[in-house]
Order: C-alpha cells, then structure tokens, then sequence
C-alpha cells in the first residue's frame, strides 16, 4: 500500500515541479487534463471495465459509494441551512463539495497502483457522473434563476460525458461477452497507458500558486466543515455501512473506504463558477482536501491493515 502511494506521490512531485517551473509552458495543465478526460481516461476505462465481472461494478461497492455520498451530503446540508444559515444554493453548493470525490484525475491512479484494479473506483465514477452529480445540478437548476436545464438536457449531458461513454462501452462488451479484436485493444491499451502520468502530472501542476483560507474570513467554517466532512465522515460512512449492515471485510472493504476518501473533485468549483455561489468554499474545499487526501488514505490504509 505504501509502495503504491510512493509511486502517486513521485509523479505528483514530477508535476509540481514541472508547473512551478513551467517547463511546458502556462497551457501544459488543461492540456493534459484534456488529454486525460477526453482521450486517454475513456480508454482506460474501456479496457479495464470489459474485463471486469459485472456482478463484482454493480454490487456491493456501488451501494456503499451511494450511501455514503448521500448520507455525507444530507447531513452537511442540513447543517449548512439551520446551523450556519446559508442560502440553499450556497448550501447545496457546500455539501457538492463535502461529498462529490475526485473519482477520475485522483481516484483512477489511486485504484491502479493501490488497490491494484481501476474497476474498484468504476462504482464511484459511475454513481457520480450518471446520478450524483447530474442530481446536485438539477436541484441547483431549480434553486436559482440564472440557469434552467431540462431533464432531456441533463441525460444528454451525461451521454456526452466521455467517461459515461467509455465506461458503458466497456460494460457492454462485459456483459455481451464480446471479444475485442487485438489490433484494436492494442492502440486502446497504449491510449490509456497514457491516462494515470497525464492525470498525475496535471494534478501535480494544479498544486502550484493557490492558497485556502486567504480570503472571505466568514466562510472559513464552512471550507473547514466541507473538507472535514470529505475527508473523514464520508469515509467513516462508508466503514460503518460497509462493515455492519454489509459484512464485507479484508480488500474489498478497505478498496471502498480508501474510494471515499478521495478528495474534492474539481468539478465542484466549475459548477460553483456556473452558478454563480459557493465559490471560495467550493475552490478552498478542492485544495485543502486535494493536499490532505493522500496523507489522510495513508493513515486509513495504516488502520485498515
């Protein structure tokens, strides 16, 4: 487990540096990052997924992320409204970051080099971009007046996602028990050879210039209460579920702790930025949980062993 947090963090570092230095210029972070979500992350997720036993994705793991995210979120936002008295937008904006993870730029390397499997975050990932996520938007949607999207809109925004796409491909030939021909797995493999450096990489140069808590004094508690919320009660959640209404143990326990210990995925400030709320909580939120998570996993890892 150590190993593999080693070799995530070596090529965090590889990226900080190469950002801090601007090596590859000021547009190398969004390239990579485009790289990752269009191309190579797809890729990846095709391989890994039509290989996959469909009873091991939609199982017991997709329960424990769902519950987990749901119960982080509904909590926060109860606390948000009648204790810290903000807004619902501004409320519902907060609990998206206390419970929405970085499943993608963070949760897939994670998956590979210390759970050993990228279809232990394909629960996750799934949960998020086809129900979660789209779910928090709608409900902003109707909160708000700058922005309305209908339904139809929402499920062709998922379709659209090329993650959803890769992943529902991968799952398809799973299911149907197709066999992919080699000449074309080849290029799909070396595709997504491509996406864990690129997203490491891309997180690593993220972590240059930004500093949490600088600024609206008055919204400190909530960034606090949102990363505290991301980075221990959702976990927590998730043991406690997975644990004793479950019974899982050993591995596949430990893979959906360490899953919902993921940071605060930055998809949460570019919906802030939509919307027009939440925006120092939502980008302090994504950094101080994005420096915290892999020291915190470590230490649920140290616990979990």
């Amino acid at each position: 487990m150590l190993a593999g947090f080693f070799v995530v963090w070596c090529i965090i570092l590889v990226g900080w540096f190469v950002g801090r230095k601007r090596i590859l210029g000021d547009n190398a972070r969004p390239v990579l990052s485009g790289l990752t979500f269009f191309v190579a992350s797809p890729a990846l997720l095709f391989e890994t997924l039509s290989k996959a036993r469909l009873q091991e994705v939609f199982a017991e793991p997709l329960l424990v992320t769902a519950v987990a995210a749901i119960a982080t979120a509904g909590i926060y936002l109860v606390l948000a409204r009648f204790w810290l008295k903000r807004a619902l937008p501004e409320s519902l904006m907060s609990a998206m970051s206390a419970s929405l993870a970085n499943s993608a730029n963070l949760g897939i390397p994670i998956a590979v080099y210390v759970l050993g499997d990228a279809s232990y975050v394909a629960p996750l990932l799934i949960f998020q971009l086809a129900f979660f996520t789209p779910t928090f938007l709608m409900v902003l949607d109707s909160s708000t007046s700058t922005h309305r999207t209908t339904v139809l809109g929402f499920f062709l925004m998922i379709l659209r996602n090329p993650m959803i796409v890769g992943s529902g491909l991968g799952l398809l030939v799973a299911g149907t028990g197709f066999q992919v021909p080699a000449l074309v797995m080849e290029p799909i493999h070396l595709i997504g050879g491509a996406a864990i450096p690129a997203m490491l990489m891309a997180f690593g140069m993220s972590l240059n210039g930004s500093r949490p808590l600088q600024a609206s004094a008055g919204r400190r508690v909530d960034t606090l209460l949102a990363s505290g919320f991301k980075l221990a009660v959702q976990p927590a959640l998730a043991y406690v579920f997975a644990r004793f209404a479950l019974g899982m143990e050993g591995h596949a326990l430990f893979a959906v702790v360490v899953t919902s210990s993921l940071p605060t995925a930055q998809n949460v400030f570019v919906a802030a930025s939509r919307y027009q709320t939440g925006l120092t909580v939502a980008k302090d939120t994504v950094l101080i949980t994005t420096v915290v998570a892999v020291p915190a996993m470590i230490g649920v890892a140290l616990l979990l062993a």
